[in-house]
């Protein structure tokens, strides 16, 4: 076997794929029990479109720092309020914010740990590269 995967790497192409097709069926059975439903994928899809718009993203960091309004947030993110609370309301429909009301007020912060994780290891993550 060790010879056969030494000829592999030496045919190996520079752009990352590989001369020899092989499908290492215990790893790909493996995968697929682990992969489950269709909609946890979609789920997950639009959970990153969502957080691939940078003021959406913003909003995001600044409730990970405090519970904020509306006002609050629409200064940080240089937006009126109105276009915030559109944004809050897409963040809300995928249960990334949840608010909180306090008198006439309505204080928005991030749903669970979760989010903040994906907050912050996404920002931890672009300072690297």
């Amino acid at each position: 076997m060790a010879v056969k995967t030494a000829a592999v790497r030496r045919h190996q192409r520079d752009d990352g794929s590989c001369d020899v097709y092989h499908v290492d069926e215990d790893k790909v059975r493996k995968v697929l029990r682990r992969v489950g439903s269709e909609a946890r994928f979609e789920s997950v899809a639009r959970m990153f479109q969502v957080l691939s718009d940078p003021t959406r993203a913003k909003l995001l960091f600044a409730m990970a720092q405090e519970e904020l309004c509306v006002c609050d947030l629409a200064t940080i993110v240089a937006r009126s309020r109105p276009a915030v609370s559109h944004q809050l309301r897409l963040l809300r429909d995928l249960r990334l914010v949840k608010y909180r009301r306090e008198g006439r007020m309505a204080y928005y912060s991030l749903a669970d740990d979760h989010v903040r994780h994906l907050v912050e290891d996404g920002l931890r993550h672009a300072e690297e590269v």
